[in-house]
């Protein structure tokens, strides 16, 4: 009776070992872990940044400035056809960010008879076909099972074209998105911040194929479609700069014409861009003064010195440049774009 009573206790003991083992994988396939990794030396903000893998998930607090640095921290290993969202080279500029990591897996590709492994990340059919180097043409239907022939290559999706005699093929494609540079002088000179994360657009476009002997043989666009708009990204450049002893006549002249502190940087720099603060600059255009004012006479409106008035000339700038900009800053960044404002 006694070891019939020590069997069955050790054999509760083990299955509560069994439950226990399963209850923890369960609950780390699912945890968030709080990672807390500043870096004291860099210049990007410490930001929190959650990593989707393959079901689980991580949050670091981080100052990495790259998706792939904040992966390579993290000690996240990735096969080449993995994918991750955003792409490895997004700056992260101290914003809060969603990484999505999707693992590639092997995948039988069918058409006709032809049959190729590939590994893939994608879940798409189109996408997948397309990966085999397999055109799908409008009409064609794409069947997904799970091939269960372990001899072969063990349980792998399973993606099978049928061919519907399709004459047209449409195709998606990704719009790249522009990148804005702002100046801001109120930040050092050189620093960047990311203001904005820029996204891919879509398009999609419509060929009508022809053919000869079932083979393709030539394509004509039909049709094009823009699907979604790329986002920009938009990314903050510092232009701050010290105002140097050979600029100090004209930044009180700024002063007082109205300048405030906040924009004597950047009405500086707009200044010197456009005439070098000479009060009798002239352009063969009829540009003239600091503000190249065309005509010169314009500036009659701020003062009837305005020949020879630097002050004068500066008062008509500002209001020049708040009634056409918005301000100096709009006015600058109007500059760096076109060289002229």
């Amino acid at each position: 009776m006694m070891k019939l009573q020590t069997k069955l206790r050790n054999f509760c003991c083990a299955a509560l070992l069994v439950v226990m083992g399963l209850f923890l994988v369960a609950a780390c396939s699912t945890r968030s872990d709080f990672v807390f990794a500043e870096d004291e030396t860099s210049e990007v903000e410490p930001h929190f940044v959650t990593i989707h893998d393959d079901g689980s998930f991580l949050t670091v607090k981080t100052s990495a400035s790259t998706v792939k640095e904040v992966l390579e921290r993290a000690n996240i290993e990735l096969n080449d056809v993995d994918i991750v969202e955003p792409a490895l080279d997004t700056e992260m500029g101290g914003v809060d960010y969603n990484i999505n990591i999707y693992r590639a897996r092997p995948a039988l590709v069918i058409d006709g008879s032809k049959r190729q492994y590939i590994m893939t990340a994608s879940y798409d059919p189109k996408q997948i076909m397309r990966e085999a180097g397999v055109t799908v043409y409008d009409g064609d239907e794409i069947n997904t099972k799970i091939n269960d022939n372990f001899l072969e290559a063990g349980a792998v999706s399973t993606y099978q074209i049928e061919r519907n005699g399709g004459r047209t093929v449409t195709e998606d494609e990704a719009i790249a998105y522009p990148t804005e540079t702002r100046y801001d002088y109120n930040l050092a000179k050189g620093e960047r911040q990311l203001e904005q994360a820029g996204a891919e657009g879509r398009r999609t476009k419509v060929y009508e194929v022809q053919f000869e002997n079932n083979v393709e043989v030539s394509r004509k666009l039909i049709s094009e479609e823009v699907k979604l708009e790329p986002v920009p990204e938009i990314v903050i450049v510092g232009a701050k700069a010290s105002i140097s002893p050979e600029r100090q006549q004209c930044a009180n002249w700024a002063r007082e014409a109205g300048v405030s502190e906040n924009d004597l940087s950047v009405a500086l720099e707009l200044i010197y861009h456009e005439s070098g603060c000479r009060v009798d600059a002239a352009n063969p255009s009829g540009a003239y003064g600091i503000p190249q004012a065309k005509p010169g006479n314009k500036m009659n409106s701020a003062g009837a010195d305005w020949e020879t008035n630097p002050v004068t000339q500066i008062r008509w700038m500002i209001n020049y440049v708040n009634g056409r900009y918005g301000g100096w800053q709009n006015a600058m960044n109007w500059w760096w774009e076109h060289h002229w404002y």
